[in-house]
């Protein structure tokens, strides 16, 4: 198990959320980063949810979505009231996250975003599941219940 202090753990320690971290190998070449880290950490993909940004009309959102599932934009667009919705650059991400692409967390960003979880990759609140831990090769483990009370998301399908 890793020890690293990032912004999303101190998000969380502020938060008074028990998580813990595993680091697992970072393939930048994967195709599938999401599916990588849930191989390198021996879970179900549904396990592993990945942090995309998108922007809905104009206003930067944050989508959180099981790593073997992919958005539908048309749905991410109607969750936020919107008319269109697209992927964030990898650059514009960065910028206004400030982490790294493959090393994105829901958790600890620089401002706050409105963030919706993907009905389906919740099951139970008391269920563990993995996102992002703020660096590249780094998950948080914490239960479903409490990344919900961490981030206050909305909560419907965008898959």
């Amino acid at each position: 198990m890793a020890t690293k202090t990032t912004r999303a753990t101190q998000a969380l320690d502020r938060l008074g959320i028990r998580y813990s971290l595993h680091a697992c190998e970072y393939d930048p070449d994967a195709p599938r980063i999401g599916l990588q880290a849930a191989e390198a950490l021996g879970v179900a993909p549904s396990r592993v949810l990945k942090t995309l940004m998108a922007a809905v009309d104009g206003r930067t959102v944050c989508l959180l979505v099981a790593s073997d599932r992919e958005a539908a934009m048309k749905r991410v667009a109607a969750a936020f009231g919107g008319k269109s919705a697209a992927m964030l650059k990898p650059a514009d991400a960065e910028r206004l996250t400030g982490y790294h692409v493959g090393g994105i967390s829901p958790l600890g960003q620089k401002r706050p975003f409105p963030t919706v979880i993907d009905a389906g990759a919740l099951t139970d609140p008391a269920a563990e599941i993995h996102v992002n831990g703020g660096g590249r090769g780094l998950q948080i483990r914490l239960t479903e219940g409490d990344l919900v009370a961490a981030l206050a998301p909305l909560v419907v399908s965008l898959t």
